[in-house]
């Protein structure tokens, strides 16, 4: 398992991309972790991504940029 990046989402969750592997498949996790008096770790919050599905998915993000900027202009 490798830590790709953290994003803080509120003062008690973080958004954690890792590359992880389960039952002998690789892929990209994005999921919440939580940090608070009453509750410390992952939350059922996220997706998991195949690794051979990711550039199919990067291209659907990169369309999220496409329309935000078109909504700027």
């Amino acid at each position: 398992m490798a830590e790709l990046g953290r994003l803080r989402k509120n003062d008690t969750t973080e958004i954690v991309v890792q590359k992880t592997e389960f039952r002998g498949s690789v892929g990209i996790d994005i999921r919440e972790y939580v940090t608070s008096e009453r509750y410390t770790g992952w939350s059922k919050n996220g997706i998991r991504i195949p690794v051979e599905k990711w550039k199919d998915f990067k291209e659907i993000l990169d369309k999220v940029d496409t329309v935000n900027r078109a909504d700027s202009a």
